[in-house]
């Protein structure tokens, strides 16, 4: 089993700042692509970033210039700084990790249990 746990969601300004953090745990042989999704009140969940184990990142437009992601292959965590926060943001953000298992080699798809993020005046 595969346990993620994310942590630094909560209440910012407009303008403000804050940075997710992701551990993940378990039976893990290696990481390959950890990612950000996020899902707002009444909209679907949607990727957000996502960072390859060679380090190669995508960002949906709406983040681009704001958010960066980043990772930890050692310490088995994802993060995803995130600055000049706007209401749109308003969301819960998931960590999401496609990982290959020390147990039988399967490869697997584990999510996060989410973070609220919310921005508002």
């Amino acid at each position: 089993q595969v346990q993620l746990v994310e942590s630094g969601g909560g209440l910012v300004q407009p303008g403000g700042s804050l940075r997710l953090s992701c551990a993940a745990s378990g039976s893990i042989f290696s990481i390959n692509v950890m990612g950000w999704y996020r899902q707002a009140p009444g909209k679907e969940r949607e990727l957000v970033a996502r960072i390859t184990s060679g380090g190669s990142t995508t960002y949906v437009d709406s983040v681009k210039g704001r958010f960066t992601i980043s990772r930890d292959n050692a310490k088995k965590m994802v993060y995803l700084q995130m600055i000049s926060l706007k209401p749109e943001d308003t969301a819960v953000y998931y960590c999401n990790v496609d990982i290959y298992s020390d147990l039988d080699g399967m490869r697997m798809v584990y999510w996060g249990k989410g973070t609220l993020v919310t921005v508002s005046s």
